[in-house]
């Protein structure tokens, strides 16, 4: 988690530093779609398991016993 934190810093410096205009718009936007997706992986971590389903289970139908 360190090293998203790390990034998230390093790219939010980058944004500071970088000219604003129409040459270097296509680099900010790349830089803000980075940063969002690090955010969302600070949020929901990789990984994890899933649902408990088995084979051949429908979506949504779970078993209440």
């Amino acid at each position: 988690m360190s090293s998203t934190l790390a990034k998230i810093v390093e790219i939010e410096a980058k944004m500071t530093w970088t000219q604003k205009n129409k040459a270097t718009a296509h680099h900010l936007v790349l830089l803000k779609a980075h940063l969002a997706k690090l955010h969302r992986e600070l949020i929901t971590p990789k990984g994890g398991g899933g649902g408990g389903g088995g084979p051949g289970e429908a979506p949504g139908s779970s078993r209440y016993h």
